[in-house]
């Protein structure tokens, strides 16, 4: 009052005092000055919190924009950014005629509401109106405070800070955002989908109305909590729109006996492990994922379906890939959340393929021109060192050609192949091409020859991508989760060349036909698929993995603990749900051929056989070597007699007596009937022998 009184003597004085008005003006300036710089430093110090608005609930959209997943934020808040492009533009205006009718006037605060207010608080002796602007409202939502004199002035502070960094779009997005609905409900976008189930892009009068009551009083107006609060609240903002020429009468009487909701909607919940995953894999908000949401959903339902037959526990996995742009188009990470292990994303689990890597051990041989389609190469007992595998019927079946060992996943050929292209060179080729191979812990820790067999685990995105770059080329590039990604890919590997995936594909697509299914080429309509199935040890794991159509399909069915499923093999248990997928995406998208049945009857420069045969020497007993002891299981399933080398077209004899094939598997199969020692003798077509003395031990 000092400083007014002075300026009002100085401007009306007559005397003139030149030295000491030139003085207090120089004093009023270096004041004013002072002042301005505090304001602005404080300004710059001390910020408003506008940062909070970005802490937003993750949310998950498929490649069209459609939901898939929402997640509350880390206070268990649904808060999504409003967009004020897509929010009812009739319910802003609307908001602002109830809220802040003088919004894009004022600089934040209004002074004429400020003037009216105190007015109304002198006369009544209590505060009869507030004064806060939707800048101040943002304000306090940023920093809530307990309703005083000293946090009303802090919110007018904050507001200018507002206004001087923001436009008035954004402040309004920023209330949208933040403003309180009831409950965990926060912003616009998050109340209209919660209680009306629909995007705020067109409202109702009646769902407009009562967003603009809610933040109010949100506790008190909940209409899942308290109706009849809410329908009045409803009423009074009608009303008020009615005052003043928002809503003509009519309306507003017909907008009050409108439908209220009584229950929150649930929101979308689909994809749900590849969504928690994108949704931690960067900033919280929108992620536009690679998924096609119908097609999505229709696998989820496809495979819980599925797996409704089993009663032990089991669920399952699914991947579907698009082969030209590497994109998840569907990912199921389990058969639910409900089922054991449904937590658990399955696709990214390490598990052991079984016989799925044989196709890329033939093609590597392919590649080195060792074999082709048409090589010769021995199904018979052979052991490498201390490792002497078994087909999985325990039989052999001599010389097959190539194509038939992968078409028919004979094992010993397999190992064969990778003993001669080399098991560590095969598993760096894997790791260059993104694949970690998962082995068993141990001493030697360096790659054998189980690989062939499933000897290690990988995951089913890894094997998604090792079968999208069968169905492309030859090239492995890693699978795109985000849309636009795919144009920004630039890591890739080339496994091999693009005919020998083609002379692989060829070999697949030719496998025999499941049980009940016709094979491709004579229907019309069906979509020719490269496939290949594995069981892995002790019937862990069935899988199924192939192409065809342009898309790469991968499905793992068993027990998320890893627990044994005798009987279940990737044939006869994955093998059908993945022509069931096939057959869903012939239906539901554009698929195309891209498998040429003729590409391994090409001419092609390979060894037309695998490997010399060896005649030149008496035959070897495989099994049982001479002096191990062997153990008879109380189930007397007896043992599979094995030799290589000689003339083949064995006899077997123990202790003189001959041991007849099995009709069957056409093995030779000992079943002793009690323990000791035993004289066994194998002769071959050309008179040679060999013998071995073992003993039989009762288990």
């Amino acid at each position: 009052m000092k400083l007014f009184r002075k300026i009002f003597n100085a401007a009306h004085s007559g005397v003139s005092r030149g030295p000491e008005i030139k003085r207090f003006w120089i004093s009023v300036f270096t004041g004013v000055s002072g002042l301005f710089i505090f304001v602005l430093a404080a300004d710059v110090l001390l910020p408003p919190p506008i940062e909070k608005a970005r802490e937003v609930s993750p949310l998950v959209v498929d490649k069209n924009g459609e939901w898939l997943h929402g997640f509350t934020t880390k206070e268990g808040r649904w808060r999504f950014a409003a967009d004020i492009e897509e929010i009812d533009p009739l319910f802003v205006k609307r908001l602002i005629a109830i809220e802040d009718k003088r919004f894009y006037s004022h600089w934040g605060v209004d002074p004429v509401a400020v003037l009216r207010a105190g007015v109304s608080a002198a006369r009544s002796g209590r505060i009869v109106s507030g004064a806060s602007t939707i800048t101040m409202q943002t304000a306090r939502l940023l920093e809530p405070r307990p309703r005083t004199l000293g946090s009303k002035a802090i919110e007018m502070l904050r507001a200018l800070q507002l206004e001087r960094r923001l436009s008035k779009d954004e402040i309004l997005e920023l209330y949208l955002t933040l403003a309180p609905y009831g409950g965990n409900i926060e912003g616009v976008r998050a109340a209209s989908r919660l209680y009306f189930d629909k995007e705020p892009t067109r409202l109702t009068n009646a769902e407009q109305a009562l967003l603009i009551a809610l933040p109010q009083a949100p506790e008190a107006r909940r209409p899942d909590l308290r109706m009849q609060a809410a329908r009045s609240a409803r009423v009074a903002v009608l009303n008020k729109l009615a005052a003043t020429g928002a809503l003509t009468p009519q309306l507003a009487d017909e907008a009050a006996d409108a439908w209220l909701p009584d229950r929150r909607h649930a929101l979308p919940r689909s994809g749900y492990h590849a969504s928690y995953r994108l949704s931690r894999d960067g900033k919280p908000g929108v992620v536009h994922s690679t998924i096609n949401g119908e097609l999505q959903r229709h696998a989820e339902v496809l495979l819980a379906e599925y797996v409704k037959q089993f009663d032990d526990g089991a669920t399952a996995s699914m991947l579907i890939v698009e082969n030209e742009t590497r994109a998840v188009r569907a990912v199921v990470g389990s058969s639910g959340l409900d089922a054991e292990g449904g937590w658990i994303d399955l696709t990214a689990a390490a598990r052991s393929p079984g016989s799925a890597l044989k196709p890329f051990i033939y093609g590597l041989a392919f590649e080195d021109g060792y074999a082709s389609a048409d090589t010769v190469i021995e199904d018979m007992p052979r052991a490498f060192g201390d490792y002497a595998p078994e087909n999985f019927d325990r039989g052999f079946r001599g010389e097959v050609k190539v194509r038939d060992a992968l078409q028919h996943s004979l094992n010993v050929p397999a190992v064969r192949t990778l003993n001669r292209v080399g098991a560590s060179r095969f598993a760096a080729l894997l790791e260059s091409a993104g694949v970690h191979l998962r082995t068993p812990n141990r001493a030697d820790n360096k790659p054998g020859l189980a690989l062939a067999l499933g000897g290690a685990g990988i995951t089913a995105q890894e094997l998604a991508a090792l079968y999208a770059a069968l169905g492309s080329g030859g090239e492995v590039k890693p699978l795109v989760w985000k849309e636009g990604d795919a144009r920004k890919q630039t890591q890739s590997y080339r496994l091999f060349s693009a005919e020998t995936a083609e002379r692989i594909s060829a070999i697949l697509a030719g496998a025999p036909s499941l049980e009940g299914r016709a094979p491709a080429l004579l229907s019309k309509k069906a979509t020719e698929v490269a496939f290949k199935t594995g069981t892995s040890y002790g019937f862990r794991d069935a899988w199924a993995a192939g192409h065809g159509g342009g898309y790469t399909v991968v499905v793992w069915v068993g027990r998320a603990d890893g627990a044994p499923r005798p009987g279940h093999t990737g044939r006869n248990t994955a093998a059908p749900l993945l022509f069931d997928v096939f057959d869903v995406l012939e239906r539901e998208e554009n698929t195309q051929d891209n498998i040429d049945e003729n590409a391994d009857d090409a001419p092609v420069l390979a060894l037309s056989r695998f490997e010399k045969p060896v005649t030149e020497t008496p035959p070897q007993i495989i099994f049982p070597r001479n002096g191990v002891e062997v153990y008879l299981g109380s189930d007397n399933r007896g043992f599979s007699l094995a030799a290589r080398g000689g003339a083949s077209a064995y006899r077997w004899y123990v202790n003189g007596e001959p041991v007849t094939r099995e009709e069957t598997s056409g093995r030779f199969v000992w079943r002793p009937d009690r323990s000791g020692f035993y004289d066994v003798i194998v002769v071959d077509e050309a008179g040679q022998s060999a013998r071995s003395k073992v003993r039989v031990v009762s288990g």
